[in-house]
């Protein structure tokens, strides 16, 4: 046990000692600068207070040690837009131009397409709007999936099938044509 006390004597002594001179040969100095902030970017906030505005803000911003950029855009929303003015016209009593509004959007024309409630066709509904998108499929919603199987399909009918359709089209036309002169002498 005395062997114990004493080693742990010395220790503690020889510690003490290295830590005293230790102290008297270091010398740390320091300089602390309190006077510089650290720089900052800050993005300007895009405010949309009414909730009949079809537009949402967003702004970003980025900060380096040298440099800062800071940027707020609004960007428009056309569906929203849509939905609005299709509303204004419904609550006018303009309901065909109503559902015209909503038929730009190929969603639509397609969903009421399928329903057999066709869009409205230069102020013609139902068969007659149906029969106007028919004739001029180049004023059909870019992307329709109706029209584009309806291309797919025409493209898969053999040349005989085509002729078929053509000659009896042709029939029809010779036969109105003829009924029409005999009705007139």
């Amino acid at each position: 046990m005395k062997l114990l006390l004493t080693i742990l004597f010395v220790f503690g002594a020889t510690a003490t000692y290295v830590d005293l001179h230790a102290a008297d040969s270091n010398t740390v100095s320091s300089t602390v600068v309190t006077n510089n902030t650290p720089p900052t970017a800050n993005s300007p906030s895009v405010v949309v207070n009414n909730n009949d505005v079809c537009t949402s803000g967003y702004s970003g911003s980025v900060q380096t040690q040298v440099l800062g950029f800071s940027s707020g855009v609004t960007i428009k929303d056309t569906n929203c837009e849509m939905i609005k003015l299709s509303r204004q016209l419904f609550g006018m009593g303009m309901k065909v131009a109503a559902v015209s509004t909503l038929c730009n959007d190929v969603r639509i024309f397609d969903a009421m397409w399928m329903a057999a409630t066709y869009c409205p066709y230069m102020g013609a509904i139902g068969e007659d709007a149906k029969q106007g998108w028919l004739d001029n499929k180049h004023m059909v919603p870019e992307d329709s999936q109706v029209f584009i199987a309806m291309a797919k399909q025409e493209e898969n009918i053999s040349p005989i099938e085509k002729a078929n359709k053509e000659t009896h089209s042709d029939i029809k036309k010779y036969l109105i044509g003829g009924l029409t002169l005999l009705l007139l002498f």
